[in-house]
């Protein structure tokens, strides 16, 4: 009698895993179905009801429409996370970050901006690499990416 208990609660358990896997996976692979407009009439059997898909295209794609703001959007996160190591009375490796221009005149070792080439701009890869700032928080990956998009759209002085 007992051992037909265990039989039957492992049986249980592995219908209940089975059953939950399988929520899981349907609910992954499909997002819902869109309800048919009350107009619409069912389509005849036998005929496709989907659009033929569209060719591909080698058009470029479209520049993000919003424009990052050097003043309102860049110069807050360096003020909060960065002047106290390149502003003010210190400025490692000759950094300064307190204006636009201090920013774009480089450091010691060189430029830190090059404008609109995010990937080759050191401010970006220190900041991206979380080896900037060397203390206090580092910058979230949203600060990160607004500095990444500023960057790339030209280090505009705006």
């Amino acid at each position: 009698m007992v051992k037909s208990k265990m039989v039957i609660h492992k049986i249980l358990l592995l219908f209940a895993g089975s059953l939950i896997a399988g929520l899981v996976l349907a609910a992954c692979g499909a997002g819902p179905t869109p309800a048919p407009a009350a107009d619409a009439k069912p389509a005849p059997t036998g005929v496709a009801t989907e659009a033929p898909a569209a060719a591909p295209t080698n058009a470029p794609a479209e520049a993000p429409s919003t424009v990052v703001s050097f003043t309102n959007e860049v110069m807050p996160i360096l003020q909060s996370r960065c002047l106290n190591c390149h502003g003010g009375d210190r400025t490692e490796a000759g950094l300064s970050l307190r204006t636009y221009e201090d920013i774009m005149a480089g450091s010691e070792n060189g430029p830190v901006i090059a404008p609109g080439d995010a990937a080759n701009s050191l401010l970006v890869e220190l900041v991206a690499n979380q080896k900037m700032p060397k203390r206090g928080p580092k910058l979230t990956p949203s600060q990160v990416q607004l500095i990444t998009d500023w960057v790339n759209s030209g280090a505009p002085n705006n």
